[in-house]
């Protein structure tokens, strides 16, 4: 090959390489056709309806006392969640498999059981948080070793809940004893 021709080549060959280089590993160009990436897009989420939500959670919460009186042990089942834990007034631990065998042998009784100022904080269209106060008159709790315990007093909920399969759950909750505090006296003025 004559020297002309090898240069030729050569300089053909480079340029293909520079060209190859410079065009074939650049990024490609985004869609132009909207349509095609409008159709590609993440849905939108649903919007949050609150108030149907509020009014679900509340309406459980209510209904709690009665699946107490009525030993409901078939709406605890559907209302708490497997995976439940729940911080009783004492700081024990409980979950799902101890509250349907004190709802069946009726452990927990109460005169009566308010529930009260309940307030629904809606964080998405499947979780929420619910806060309240429950005020229980003469209410007692018998224990699986048949000692009993006065339940009577006031308690702040926050009780937890997950929509799960389109059902709303109790995932984890806690009451805490409202201690009654009262208000000291002025102090005389000087």
């Amino acid at each position: 090959m004559t020297r002309m021709k090898r240069s030729a080549l050569l300089s053909t060959l480079v340029l293909a390489f520079l060209f190859t280089i410079q065009f074939g590993c650049q990024q490609p160009a985004p869609p132009t056709n909207r349509a095609t990436s409008e159709s590609n897009a993440a849905p939108s989420p649903l919007p949050i309806d609150k108030a149907a939500i509020e009014k679900e959670l509340i309406r459980i919460e209510t209904d709690f006392p009665r699946t107490m009186r009525e030993k409901d042990v078939a709406a605890i089942t559907r209302v708490e969640a497997d995976d439940l834990i729940y911080v009783d007034p004492d700081g024990t631990l409980r979950n799902k498999e101890q509250d349907l065998k004190d709802v069946a042998a009726g452990a927990l009784t109460a005169e009566t059981w308010d529930i009260l100022d309940l307030k629904v904080n809606v964080l998405s269209n499947d979780a929420a948080v619910v806060t309240g106060r429950v005020v229980v008159k003469n209410g007692k709790y018998t224990a699986p070793d048949g000692k009993s315990y006065k339940t009577s007093g006031e308690y702040r909920l926050l009780d937890t809940f997950a929509r799960r399969n389109g059902q709303w759950q109790l995932v984890a909750g806690a009451s805490v004893p409202i201690q009654q505090t009262t208000t000291p006296a002025a102090a005389p003025a000087k």
